[in-house]
């Protein structure tokens, strides 16, 4: 289950957005979702129609999925929220875990990075129409196709990048085995505009509340900037799949993803040690 406050401003993408977020979990495990209910946050006084954008929004990327609402809840509350509680199934012997991954494995992302600096420079009013757009698309865009290509595939671990950034997930990921990982920061997908608004300032609180927890469990090389660092630590919103897979199955990884038409680069690998180092 997962829900959040408005991330951008029209409702019904708000709920297209907050509904693929729901469903990444399953997905990030191998798994089908099939039934849903709607959890929402509401205040009384607002007009009532807005929530029948944010349900319609939900409700449509639900469609997608091949997922049925079935219920929900709802509460009042001074600041609206929305989301999912998700159940699925995952075939026997096809469940990934966020752990696994072994020395020698790429490391493949889905997603690019970059939606909780570019959805707060939202709020401070600095972004075009044409970045909303995109952003709202990269974030509604459900992880199944990925899943699907990753099951076809096989990998030894998977994790959706979500509230605790590349960072913080990937280091979720090497807590099982004497392991670390290596990023090259050239080849980690980012949104463009997201290097205009972190050098802006619009930088979450979550994102700072990540550089904070997970700083002593990175190790930098020089010449890599704080903006970037700081764009590796950024709490995403709905963001893609990170993937362990063995190096002899990567390019079939990458085929299957293509085929389905996910966009996805290797940005490093697993290594033997601890934490994480990143490179230009």
């Amino acid at each position: 289950m997962d829900f959040f406050p408005p991330v951008v401003d029209d409702p019904y993408g708000y709920g297209t957005i907050a509904g693929a977020n729901a469903l990444s979990d399953v997905y990030a495990m191998g798994g089908h979702p099939l039934l849903a209910l709607n959890v929402v946050a509401f205040p009384k006084e607002m007009d009532t129609a807005i929530l029948g954008e944010i349900l319609r929004g939900g409700h449509e990327k639900a469609l997608e999925a091949g997922v049925l609402i079935v219920g929900g809840h709802t509460i009042d509350d001074p600041e609206p929220k929305y989301g999912l509680a998700v159940t699925g199934l995952v075939a026997p012997g096809h469940f990934v875990r966020n752990v696994g991954a072994v020395a020698g494995d790429r490391l493949v992302l889905t997603k690019p990075l970059g939606m909780g600096i570019l959805t707060t420079a939202l709020k401070a009013g600095l972004l075009s129409e044409e970045t909303v757009e995109k952003i709202t698309n990269i974030m509604a865009n459900l992880n199944r196709d990925a899943s699907e290509a990753m099951i076809e595939v096989g990998v030894h671990a998977c994790t959706d990048v979500t509230g605790y950034g590349l960072i913080g997930h990937l280091n979720g990921m090497l807590q099982v085995g004497a392991i670390g990982a290596r990023l090259r920061l050239a080849d980690i997908p980012v949104v463009p505009e997201a290097w205009e608004m972190v050098d802006r300032g619009a930088v979450p609180g979550g994102t700072g509340r990540n550089m904070t927890f997970f700083e002593k469990r990175v190790r930098w090389d020089p010449s890599i900037s704080v903006d970037a660092q700081t764009i590796l630590y950024d709490a995403q919103t709905s963001g893609g799949l990170l993937m362990a897979v063995a190096p002899e199955k990567e390019a079939a990884l990458h085929a299957a993803l293509r085929a389905r038409g996910v966009h996805a680069q290797t940005i490093g690998e697993i290594i033997k040690g601890e934490g994480v180092s990143v490179v230009p």
